[in-house]
């Protein structure tokens, strides 16, 4: 049997295994393969320009090539779609994404439906966040940076930051609870 068939039947946490341990890209290419379809939905949706979008997709895939050695991951699929989110928003926020391309929908290999954003709407929420992130206190904001942001685990944290486990997770839970309460108080 040859190693794509064999890729092909392994699972998600399989394939990411062998990927740590092997930094085969071909692997990496199997896992991204499956859900590239995903990406490019989520790139669409916030990007909404196909040029840009293809580009997402292909960034998205470079940066895993390093992260997925690096770091461990349990849920592939939701932990690819938080990623590609972020991406794009980061890619928003730094003033890409200025050119726009009408779509009325993408239908995703499973067919559900994704709606469009609206652009002002998702512009004032990110200000509105980027707002409210100012309001916490320096650790709590440090703290929801590292994790929701940059994607790192609490052991991660700990060792950036020098703070305890538990503070950790006590500043991410109390960011977030200040994080909604501000953005509510502002909606």
């Amino acid at each position: 049997m040859s190693s794509s068939k064999v890729h092909k039947s392994l699972t998600d946490a399989d394939l990411l295994l062998e990927y740590r341990r092997y930094g085969e890209l071909a692997v990496l290419g199997e896992l991204y393969d499956r859900y590239m379809t995903l990406v490019y939905g989520v790139c669409m949706k916030y990007l909404k320009d196909r040029e840009e979008s293809r580009d997402a997709v292909m960034q998205i895939f470079e940066k895993l090539i390093v992260t997925l050695r690096e770091h461990e991951v349990a849920h592939f699929k939701s932990w690819l779609f938080v990623t590609s989110r972020n991406h794009c928003l980061m890619q928003l926020r730094a003033g890409k994404g200025k050119k726009f391309e009408e779509f009325s929908s993408l239908r995703m290999e499973n067919d559900t439906v994704f709606h469009l954003d609206d652009e002002p709407e998702m512009e004032a929420n990110l200000t509105k966040l980027e707002k409210c992130m100012e309001t916490l206190v320096v650790e709590q904001k440090q703290c929801v940076q590292l994790f929701y942001l940059q994607q790192k685990c609490y052991k991660e944290i700990v060792q950036l930051t020098g703070f305890d486990d538990n503070k950790v997770k006590s500043y991410i839970q109390n960011g977030k609870r200040n994080l909604k309460i501000c953005m509510d108080q502002h909606g």
